[in-house]
């Protein structure tokens, strides 16, 4: 447990959290499978565990289930991961050529007693076995949370976050081996930071505010799937993840742009509270780049909830990105500073329960 991370003169604002995160992060030894007394390649069964070794028949109380053909793999499959059952999946063979994608739900689990064995198969075995060895390596990080209780509608949530992290230190450029992330993410950390002290002197959230800064996002986004994995999707109203808002959009100032515009109508909404404003929120302009599944925002996203990164980062040549040089200096403070300010502006009437955004379409998620 941590206690609170942002402070009003010398009271918490306030309630702890449990933002620890354990990941393992099995390497895979050794695995194979019988159904129905015959051997099956290794190439079609992925175990997902937490176990070093896991030996499993039809009579170890696993629950059998079926992904059909002609569905959404990897969301079914992760669905299933997210369960918190020990479970066979039985897995068409119309995905044997992406079947293999699903080794990928391995490096992103979490500390668990239970296990998902996927088979490659047409038909559903009456018996069968599985055996799988992994080399597990635990790791522990921390993200760091704030809560404020909302009003009326307290077991409804709205998100503000960002992630903490970044590359680290690596190879000297003139003699610099930091890779600060002034950009990159500490502008969204400053930000969350800043709208947390804005609702909290405002008092007047009729939603639960959740202020989260992630670890592990530049790694693959652990932190935020760690996260997710807290709330029940449905009690999520939405997220407004802030990422790269240091530096001038693409249209210049008082604009910034909404990853997955299309997928929800949040950034209508956002838009229609900053009525009378001079700042434009944009779909995000750089489609190909694919950035709503590039940041935070993705995890509770393919959970339904209306989540979306906002940035002003010029994905096709911003200088500083994944830079040593990524640092305060670059930054336009006011620009930022008016950015923050329209996110408070925006998100309003989401705050005091007046809009819901409509839900993203998970099965129209890649």
């Amino acid at each position: 447990m941590i206690k609170t991370w942002i402070r009003s003169r010398d009271k918490p604002i306030y309630k702890a959290v449990k933002p620890l995160v354990y990941l393992d992060r099995p390497k895979l030894v050794s695995v194979s499978a019988v159904l129905d007394g015959n051997s099956i390649d290794p190439k079609n069964v992925i175990v997902v565990t937490c176990r070093p070794q896991l030996k499993i028949d039809y009579n170890s109380g696993y629950e059998p289930v079926r992904i059909k053909a002609g569905g959404n793999l990897q969301t079914e499959a992760r669905k299933f991961v997210r369960g918190n059952k020990n479970m066979v999946v039985w897995v068409d063979k119309s995905y044997t050529n992406s079947f293999g994608n699903l080794a990928r739900l391995r490096s992103t689990l979490f500390k668990s007693d239970h296990s998902v064995v996927f088979l490659l198969t047409d038909t559903e075995p009456v018996t069968w076995s599985a055996e799988a060895v992994h080399e597990i390596a635990e790791q522990k990080m921390a993200n760091v949370v704030g809560v404020l209780p909302g009003k009326s509608k307290k077991d409804e949530y709205v998100i503000f976050s960002g992630h903490y992290d970044h590359i680290g230190v690596g190879r000297p450029v003139d003699g610099d081996s930091i890779y600060n992330g002034a950009n990159d993410d500490a502008a969204g950390i400053a930000a969350v930071i800043m709208l947390a002290r804005h609702f909290k002197l405002l008092n007047t959230n009729e939603r639960t505010l959740v202020f989260a800064a992630f670890t592990a996002e530049e790694t693959g986004g652990f932190g935020s799937q760690y996260f997710s994995l807290q709330f029940n999707p449905d009690k999520v109203m939405a997220m407004f993840n802030i990422e790269m808002i240091g530096t001038e959009s693409q249209w210049g100032k008082n604009s910034a742009y909404i990853t997955g515009y299309e997928k929800t109508d949040m950034g209508a909404i956002m838009q229609r509270n900053l009525e009378g404003t001079e700042f434009t929120f944009y779909p995000d302009p750089y489609p190909a780049q694919q950035l709503f599944y590039r940041s935070d925002n993705v995890t509770l996203a393919r959970l339904g909830v209306p989540a979306h990164t906002i940035s002003t980062s010029k994905m096709d040549s911003e200088p500083n990105y994944h830079k040593v040089t990524d640092h305060i200096e670059t930054l336009d403070m006011g620009n930022r500073a008016m950015i923050i300010k329209s996110v408070a502006l925006a998100s309003r009437s989401i705050v005091a329960g007046k809009d819901t955004p409509s839900r993203v379409k998970v099965e129209e998620l890649r």
